[in-house]
């Protein structure tokens, strides 16, 4: 069985710059497996955030193709975009993007709601996911009432909610102090090892990324491993 989870191949992205253009990505090439914990590092500004929105399908490579759970991304419409993206792939950012008027529980179960499961089974699902990241007795607490920490678990939860294949993490610590950087950190590191859930996590942090099971880092457009 192909395992194969996400395959990126000769990703190239420019931008207009006046009269002239800037290249971001000059031909990254990376291949995910299920089960993988994969870290990207790089200096700021190297294009990381772009790299992982061309991975996600969130933006289109100027050349290049990315192809997740065997389906090329080229040439497909939103809608069939953000399918792929529901099934395929969970996201957390720096920032955790929590809807505030909403509980915890009601963030969670709300991709699950946007793929047209029964209420009941997204909430029940909800719940289960929660207290699998520790915050079972936080599910009617809305973000305004939760630790930056509770509030990335929520983040994460709501990533793992419909069982993807692959979870894309851009900065998921970076705007945790040193300590609840460390909890959540050894969160991910432990559900990629009793959910078999594939990990991308682009990160500053390198005591974290050592931690991973493969490296990269991203230098004058090119993705390369690290030993």
């Amino acid at each position: 069985m192909n395992d194969t989870v996400l395959h990126a191949r000769g990703l190239i992205k420019s931008y207009q710059e006046g009269h002239g253009e800037l290249q971001v990505l000059s031909g990254v090439e990376l291949h995910v497996r299920r089960g993988d914990m994969a870290a990207i590092i790089g200096a700021s500004g190297s294009g990381k955030s772009t790299l992982l929105n061309l991975l996600g399908g969130l933006d289109v490579p100027t050349r290049g193709s990315v192809t997740i759970g065997g389906q090329p991304l080229a040439g497909m419409n939103e809608r069939a975009l953000g399918q792929i993206r529901n099934r395929y792939l969970g996201f957390v950012y720096q920032f955790h993007h929590l809807l505030p008027e909403f509980t915890a529980l009601e963030n969670v179960a709300m991709p699950l709601l946007i793929r047209g499961e029964l209420p009941k089974h997204a909430t029940e699902r909800a719940e289960r996911v929660l207290s699998r990241v520790g915050l079972g007795k936080r599910l009617e607490h809305k973000p305004s009432m939760l630790s930056g920490g509770e509030r990335q678990r929520v983040a994460i939860a709501r990533a793992l909610v419909t069982d993807p294949a692959l979870v894309m993490a851009d900065e998921p610590t970076g705007n945790l102090d040193e300590r609840t950087a460390a909890q959540v950190q050894d969160l991910m590191l432990e559900l990629n090892q009793t959910l078999g859930t594939a990990f991308l996590l682009v990160t500053h942090a390198p005591e974290f990324a050592r931690r991973c099971h493969t490296r990269h880092e991203l230098h004058d457009g090119l993705l390369r491993p690290l030993d």
